[in-house]
């Protein structure tokens, strides 16, 4: 029983950690700024408690610093229900990637980084 619980600890703890780290990065009004800018950017939408919203937060850490010229926008799916609705997204882990107005690509659960930058790369 002892193991169980450690086993636990160790799955949980990342997970709650690494959900503190990401916050939400805009609202309505900036996304359609960014939009009428021409821009391409990638949106992910998360939740504070979930494993692949972290897997895919190490995965957004280095594709920041990677792709300087898109904006990276995060917002937690249940406390932003105004953005979700807006751009039709229905679950956590959701990533998509506009071009200006355009919506180029979609994907829900991906937490690959090569899967993630090839969605990404969709929108240069």
């Amino acid at each position: 029983m002892r193991k169980f619980f450690i086993s636990l600890i160790f799955l949980i703890l990342p997970n709650i950690v690494q959900g503190f780290e990401k916050t939400t990065n805009f609202n309505l009004k900036k996304l359609f700024e960014l939009q009428n800018s021409g821009k391409t950017i990638v949106i992910n939408s998360w939740n504070e408690y979930c494993s692949t919203c972290a897997a895919q937060t190490k995965v957004f850490d280095q594709a920041m610093k990677e792709f300087k010229d898109i904006e990276f926008l995060f917002y937690e799916q249940t406390k932003n229900k105004d953005i979700a609705k807006t751009l039709g997204i229905n679950y956590w882990t959701t990533i998509v990637v506009f071009k200006g107005k355009t919506e180029i690509a979609r994907d829900i659960g991906l937490t690959g980084k090569e899967q993630i930058y090839n969605l990404i790369n969709k929108g240069i």
